[in-house]
């Protein structure tokens, strides 16, 4: 990127950078090949003078801003065509083809969103053969639009009380589509409102008056020529958001709407002509989507996170605000140990979190590799894994989102500064894919599983390994290996104070679901210490396979993150430190006292560190975080697009205010 000029204090920044910053940003973008990949990807997409805004989105109405959407959903697909970006099909170098594009061109989200997420990953996963052949290029390349329908009104994360019905009729060889409640309407689905044509919709089978589960249906839901609904189709969408407002997301209804037998799809359970039903599998293989959505969750958390602490710590060191000395200049308020407090922990998370994402990819790929020769051993931890790590990673990274926005004071506050739509978009992580604490409960069900099988002599699986060292805590050991190892003792414990509550409960005369629920609490801490150990053990080990790999002085600096990261979850979480191990009052200090060296030492490497993130300006969409750093003249500069500044005098003056000034309303 060549610049005119930069702003002093960055360029101060910049010259105290103690290692390479090329070499971080191809780490992170998993390989300097994928670094020029994605670089040149953009380099594309904003030459395309289509994909610019001239007035901000913010000062648009709802269907402006809609349309607007669409339009540019056009150009974008067309412009990562002809760059050979393939679409729909996530992979763990995804940063290197269009996702910081993505966000970049659209702030709110794009109506095209699921049709890549959702639409096109669940027809390559759930399709047989036949199926994939016939839908899989039609969606590719935007022949037919599509998105992905489970949520309904009255039911989400609990998809076995889902209520729209897919009944078949051996007579017709045909599914016939009912909501038969307003709570069954679906709602939710992205482009579903008037964007897509086509939906995978998750529905009860129903066979001669026998359930059969939920399974995913294509329904065509517009004709393709002139995009009214089909009949018996009730479509439209459900209205404005705290985020994702340009997504059209969507409610659907049927009334006895008839598709072929064949538009179930049957990878893995089948129909057959004349009613009979197969399955060939676990039944929650039905719910594959949404397992791999909850793993790239954890990436998307990361890079939102990203995002906000490039721009928070940018402005930050071209921000100057009282006086730490009398007779010496404002400092930069980086400067201040309170604002680095607040913003290098959302380095060290996002790291912690892209790591991790990507070795959950990994185990992700693996076990597809697996299940298609039936192997499904991998499943129930994976399925934990995908739970809990969606549940901390989207909570993690939107609360330092947020902190971002409050460490950048009143500005923050400003649409033009992009962090208030990026606590939108990621706060919303929290509840997409399954309710927070929802997932851990379900993650909690696949610990005490585990945990009882332990106890009877079954091994544990690798992340769950630990839980056979019940043995006593010993001395508190500050080390990176010896805080692990409490917050695996931390995790051993709360399970186990878990499952006695449990079985307490039990005993006393409380039916089995009734000593789940007054246990939950419990349950969900359990399910979150464990997790808190799996991103420890994570994050750690990746920085040491990469650490072989890399400069010297780069592998200083991350092993700083790994550390600051250890050290502050250790602080934050110090109640449950002093209650499962032996952890003291001089330890605290002592790790006290670390902290703040650690954020002394990171400070020099604070600018090249989110430099290193790689974002343009164009990505970021931020009047505080440019490159540049003169946050002040774009804040003015954004501030005069504004369409009230287009005259000195509004007509509400001359209508409302002198009337009211001169008595006369």
């Amino acid at each position: 990127m060549t610049l005119k000029k930069v702003n002093p204090d960055l360029e101060k920044e910049r010259s105290t950078c103690t290692f390479n910053i090329e070499e971080l940003t191809n780490l992170l973008d998993t390989g300097a090949h994928c670094t020029a990949e994605r670089r040149a990807v953009e380099d594309k997409v904003f030459s395309v003078k289509e994909l610019k805004d001239e007035i901000p989105d913010e000062f648009l109405s709802h269907k402006e801003r809609y349309e607007n959407a669409i339009r540019k959903s056009v150009f974008l697909h067309k412009v990562l065509q002809e760059t050979g970006v393939k679409r729909g099909v996530y992979n763990r170098s995804d940063k290197s083809d269009f996702r910081t594009t993505y966000y970049s061109i659209f702030k709110d989200g794009s109506p095209f969103m699921l049709q890549y997420s959702m639409f096109v990953p669940t027809i390559l996963g759930q399709g047989d053969s036949e199926q994939v052949e016939l839908w899989y290029k039609r969606a590719l390349n935007m022949e037919i639009i599509g998105t992905y329908a489970q949520t309904e009104l009255g039911h989400g994360t609990f998809i076995r009380g889902l209520e729209t019905e897919a009944v078949y009729d051996e007579k017709t060889e045909e599914f016939i589509l009912n909501s038969p409640s307003l709570s069954s309407y679906k709602w939710w689905p992205g482009g579903l409102g008037h964007t897509t044509n086509y939906c995978i919709v998750m529905a009860q089978l129903k066979i001669k008056g026998k359930p059969y589960g939920m399974q995913p249906f294509i329904v065509q839901i517009r004709d393709e020529e002139t995009h009214m609904p089909l009949p018996g189709v009730k479509v439209g969408e459900i209205g404005a958001k705290l985020a994702f407002n340009t997504v059209n997301n969507g409610f659907l209804g049927f009334e006895h709407v008839r598709i072929p037998r064949r538009h179930m799809l049957m990878r893995f359970s089948q129909v057959s002509k004349d009613g009979k039903f197969t399955s060939s599998a676990n039944p929650k293989l039905a719910y594959g989507t949404m397992v791999m959505v909850r793993v790239t969750i954890v990436n998307s958390a990361a890079t939102y996170l990203s995002r906000a602490v490039t721009i928070a710590i940018r402005y930050s060191a071209v921000r100057h605000q009282s006086k730490l000395k009398q007779n010496e200049p404002e400092p930069q308020i980086l400067d201040y140990v309170t604002q680095q407090h607040k913003l290098f922990i959302g380095i060290a998370t996002s790291h912690a979190y892209m790591f991790c994402s990507y070795w959950l990819w990994d185990v992700y790929v693996m076990y597809q590799k697996e299940q298609n020769v039936g192997n499904f051993d991998r499943l129930p931890e994976l399925h934990a894994l995908a739970c809990c790590l969606k549940v901390i990673s989207s909570s993690d990274c939107t609360g330092l989102v947020e902190k971002c926005r409050m460490s950048c004071g009143g500005h923050g506050f400003m649409m033009s500064s992009n962090l208030p739509q990026l606590y939108g978009i990621s706060t919303a992580t929290c509840t997409y894919e399954g309710e927070n604490t929802v997932m851990l409960l379900q993650t909690a069900r696949a610990l005490v599983k585990a945990w009882e099988l332990g106890s009877r002599g079954r091994p544990f699986s690798p992340t769950m390994s630990y839980f056979a060292e019940k043995n006593v805590p010993s001395k508190w050991d500050s080390s990176l290996e010896g805080i692990l190892n409490a917050f695996q003792k931390v995790s051993i414990g709360k399970l186990s104070s878990s499952v006695s509550s449990l079985q307490e409960y039990t005993k006393s005369g409380l039916s089995a679901e009734d000593a789940w629920n007054k246990a939950s609490v419990q349950l969900i801490g359990a399910a979150e210490a464990w997790g808190r150990a799996v991103v420890l053990s994570i994050y750690k080990s990746e920085i040491e396979r990469y650490g072989q790999t890399v400069s010297p002085a780069l592998k200083s600096v991350l092993f700083d993150l790994v550390e600051l990261y250890y050290v502050h979850l250790t602080l934050e979480k110090m109640g449950d430190l002093l209650l499962y191990t032996q952890l003291s009052e001089k330890d605290v200090v002592s790790l006290r006292k670390k902290y703040e060296d650690l954020l002394e030492k990171i400070r020099p490497n604070a600018i090249g560190l989110v430099d290193a993130f790689d974002y343009r300006d164009e990505v970021l969409n931020s009047t505080l975080g440019s490159y540049d750093g003169f946050a002040y003249e774009r804040l003015m500069t954004e501030a005069m697009k504004s369409p009230l500044n287009a005259e000195p005098v509004n007509q509400s003056f001359h209508k409302y205010i002198k009337p009211l000034m001169k008595g006369k309303l």
